[in-house]
């Protein structure tokens, strides 16, 4: 059985248009969870109770997209979980093609092809990638859909924009890190999956349209550090060993050069901040990495598809 959780706050109208096409073109039997982040008014309500079939989880007190999601997760009953945001639309067909991924059970995760909304002409993201300098990318983001991106086959990660996984993958490697508030979880959660033992796959005919932009809106000072934060988490939760060593050069000329970029756009200060705050995590750090070492998986590159998606 599918469940489709979609986090929101108080977007009334996108989210009705999200349960629009997800009523329209989900399979049916499948469960539709929307997770209410403690929306002030009552506009989500009204939304929602216009679908028939659609359940609401309403949360108390304002989480975050990484709570929000974990919560849904929860209460939901699919075997598969797709995580979709409330900006992004369903597109008829494709769902069978990503649920057949999962009869072989090496596959934790699903990344369908999703456009740049409303006209889907370019890609918002292909599955992800990861550069061991601790650059996380979405594949094709920007580009045509031409063929390369047509093909199915093994990605790093999986956007949680619109990514499906399996249930007990995610009761093996863990839900999204509720730290991180939203930016970069998902890719923290793909490095999980991974060192779990599961592989993660790119679905090209299931398409979803996103509607880019409008999950964060301005880039305001707030936002910089945060995103500068959680990029930084996911380097230093995730490399070990060897794999660490080969990475700290390409990381610290990653770092010079995003910074130049930060001080020409005038945002260099919270970009510093944002690294800088990981000085106070240094024990919740070490205790997480502690627990990753235990699983026996040591070497990132051991948990990569192909070198490719490291940048190496």
């Amino acid at each position: 059985m599918l469940a489709i959780v979609i986090p929101t706050h108080q977007r009334a109208d996108l989210l009705e248009k999200c349960l629009q096409s997800v009523t329209e073109h989900a399979p049916a039997g499948t469960q539709i969870l929307v997770v209410d982040d403690a929306s002030a008014n009552a506009r989500t309500a009204d939304v929602i109770s216009r679908f028939r079939d659609v359940h609401c989880l309403k949360l108390k007190r304002r989480s975050g997209f990484a709570a929000a999601a974990n919560a849904g997760i929860r209460a939901s009953r699919g075997d598969i979980v797709q995580l979709l945001n409330d900006d992004a639309e369903w597109t008829p067909g494709g769902a069978q093609a990503v649920l057949r991924w999962f009869d072989d059970p090496t596959i934790g995760a699903v990344a369908p092809l999703v456009l740049m909304g409303p006209d889907g002409k370019k890609i918002d993201s292909a599955g992800d990638r990861y550069y061991l300098g601790g650059v996380a990318a979405k594949r094709g983001r920007g580009e045509p859909v031409h063929a390369k991106y047509q093909q199915p086959g093994l990605v790093f990660g999986a956007s949680a924009s619109s990514a499906f996984y399996r249930r007990s993958a995610l009761a093996k490697a863990g839900l999204f890190p509720e730290q991180f508030g939203s930016y970069f979880e998902d890719v923290d959660l793909s490095f999980r999956l991974q060192r779990a033992g599961f592989r993660i796959a790119f679905e090209p005919r299931c398409r979803i349209l996103h509607r880019v932009g409008a999950s964060h809106g301005r880039a305001s000072r707030k936002l910089v550090e945060r995103q500068s934060a959680n990029e930084e988490r996911v380097f230093w939760r995730n490399l070990f060993g060897s794999d660490l060593l080969r990475a700290l050069p390409k990381h610290i000329a990653v770092l010079a050069g995003k910074a130049w970029r930060r001080w020409q756009e005038g945002t260099l200060a919270p970009f510093v901040f944002g690294r800088l705050r990981l000085l106070g995590e240094f024990g919740a750090i070490c205790r997480h990495r502690r627990d990753l070492r235990q699983w026996g998986t040591t070497s990132a590159s051991a948990c990569m598809v192909e070198s490719r998606h490291w940048g190496v």
